[in-house]
Parts: C-alpha cells; structure tokens; sequence
C-alpha cells in the first residue's frame, strides 16, 4: 500500500469511534515482529518504531479498531508491553479522513466562472471543508468532481467559508495565481461579503451601527466564540457593519457588511447587541419564523477580479426558508435592485461579465 493513501488532514483530531474505519479492499496486512530495541516498550510506541510512515495517533486508532494482534492475541490496549521475540499482524485500514480529500459528484449552483475564479450559491446544510463529523459530503468533495483545476490547489481553490447553516456565495480559485490572490484581498479586506439576516426582538437603538468587538474562544464553552477582552483572553480584532431593514413583532430583518473575518463574527455579534438570530441556539436564537437552522443568507459579494481587474459585484436570491420565514412575520423581502442601489462596492453586474458554461 502506498503511503499516501494514509495522509491526515490538517482538521482537528477526532476519537477514535469516529475514525477508526472497517476492514476494506483498499486494507494492507502487514506482517510484526517485536525486535530487541522495542522490548518492554508500549504497543503504541513499538508500532511507531516498527511502521515509521504511519502516525502514533494514527496506529492508537487502529489498535482500539481491533486491527493489531500480537501473539495470536488481538491486543486493543495501546498501553500494553510488548516483548522481544512477539509476532503477528497488523491491518492497516483507511480512515475517514485519509479519504476526505476524494471527489464526489453533487450538484452545485455555479452563478459565475470563467478560467481563473468561479463563485458558488451554497445551500445552508452543506459543510464546506472536511473536519470531524464531516469527512465526506462536502462542498470541496465536490469541487475536486465538478472541476479538474481544482485537483491541483490546495483546500480545492476554497479561500473563505461559510458556517454549515449558513447560505450563499463563496469565492473558489481555479489558478494558484488567482487563489493567492484571493487570500490576500481578503486579508486586505478588499472584498466585500454582504449578508441579511432574521434576528430575534425588534430593533433597537441606531438605524446603522458598527460593531467593534474582538473575538475569541469562549473561555466558559469551547465550543463557541465569544466577544473577549483581549487582556484577559485570547482573541482577535472584529468588525461587522449592521444596518436596520425591516422590524415584526417578534424580530428584525437587517444587513451585516463584515470588515473581518472571524468564526461565527455575525452570529456572536448580533448576539452581543442583543438580537440573536432566528434559529442560532449556540448564540442564544431559538426556532421561530418556521426556521430551525441561523437566518443568515451570504447574499452579495463584491471585488475586483485578481486577474482582470473587472470589477464584479454578484447576488445570490433568498432561498426558500427564508423567503418563507420573512412571510411568517410578515416582513417583505426587499429586492435584488433595491439592496444593490444600497450596496458599496464593485457595480459591473458579474453575471453579464461572462455566462456560466
């Protein structure tokens, strides 16, 4: 078996329960033997001795998976000693994430490509990049099938993402000359990434508002981000422009500009003001409107091309949830040409720039 079959992802590491794959065709015995060097060693740590191109942690999920066995002994323990002399096999198994990086054919809703860049409407529910609890099915499984170009970037020419629930337009380099690019406008903060979401109360305070509030790891809940106080946690800088929309009853409908971009910034944000969003309940949201997922539509993305210096401004429509939702509380979705006149940023429509072929 080649090694790299066997290449871990960059993501964060996941328990074994979730890695540790079947037996499969693409699986490899291989044959043991304790030598005098690994004698009284633990099971893991032998093993790294004994089949160097693999990771520790890699050979500890396979030892719990039940795919090492020493001695005519199945052995499961990575703590177990080993002994100068002991023989046997090892299976050395696919993990999910050692074939995240695989094609897999899905349809997507391309609105703009030409030979450097193309821009994608992602459905809320379609996660953008393998990581645990994800290591197939998502949009970059779908970009190595949908596009050749993107084979030979890495993350597959993807430069920015969006939260899994979270709808809308995306950037995806086709060119390592127009990915570096792209990292470095965004970096500059040379694009402009537009948003409209359903928030919970109705609004208050100013008409338009910027939010400076840095972000980081919330120190109570690691699973969620929090506006920090950067003497006391880590955490970085962040800035959100939201302007009012629409009020109901029961909530808001606004615009978010982001002028940074941190995980979760809107949703940690507009929670930080007081309007958590509709559906969010990591921040505080609850379902409401018929909505179960966050109410944030990515709905309009602005820049000049790297490559021909165009400039392109395109805009995603509200997807049916939402639509559906604004309906509930009786809100009016303002329109395309409506939110345009009020946008800045890059006016040459892109989608009369060049057709999708």
């Amino acid at each position: 078996m080649e090694q790299s079959k066997f290449i871990i992802s960059t993501a964060p590491s996941e328990s074994v329960s979730d890695e540790a794959a079947e037996p499969g065709p693409e699986s490899e015995v291989r044959a043991l033997e304790v030598g005098t060097a690994q004698h009284g060693e633990r099971l893991d740590r032998a093993l790294a001795a004994l089949v160097p191109e693999f990771s520790r942690s890699y050979l500890q999920q396979l030892i719990a998976a039940g795919a090492v066995r020493l001695g005519g002994s199945t052995l499961t323990k990575a703590a177990h000693k080993v002994r100068a002399g002991d023989a046997g096999e090892i299976e050395l198994r696919p993990t999910p994430q050692s074939q995240a990086f695989q094609p897999e054919s899905m349809v997507l809703d391309v609105i703009y490509q030409d030979e450097h860049l193309r821009v994608i409407n992602k459905p809320a529910g379609l996660v953008v990049h393998p990581a645990p609890g994800n290591w197939s099915g998502t949009l970059l499984n779908g970009l190595l099938a949908d596009d050749p170009a993107a084979r030979m970037l890495p993350r597959a020419g993807i430069v920015h993402r969006l939260d899994k629930d979270t709808s809308g337009l995306m950037v995806v380099a086709r060119t390592r000359t127009a990915m570096d690019a792209l990292v470095d406008m965004i970096a500059r903060r040379d694009v402009s990434r537009q948003y409209v979401a359903l928030a919970h109360r109705r609004w208050s305070g100013p008409l338009s508002r910027q939010v400076e509030a840095p972000i980081g790891r919330d120190p109570r809940n690691r699973l969620r981000m929090a506006v920090v106080d950067l003497d006391r946690h880590p955490g970085k800088p962040a800035s959100t422009g939201i302007e009012w929309l629409q009020d109901a009853d029961d909530g808001c409908w606004v615009r978010c500009t982001l002028q940074t971009g941190r995980t979760h910034q809107i949703r940690v944000h507009m929670a930080s003001i007081g309007h958590p969003l509709v559906g969010d309940e990591l921040y505080g949201g609850a379902p409401a409107a018929g909505l179960g997922r966050q109410a944030l539509h990515a709905y309009r993305l602005a820049f000049t091309h790297p490559v021909t210096g165009v400039g392109l401004a395109l805009q995603a429509p509200l997807p049916q949830d939402l639509e559906q939702g604004l309906h509930a509380w009786g809100l009016r979705y303002n329109d395309g040409q409506w939110l345009e006149s009020h946008a800045p940023g890059p006016t040459a429509v892109a989608r009369a720039a060049k057709p999708v072929g």
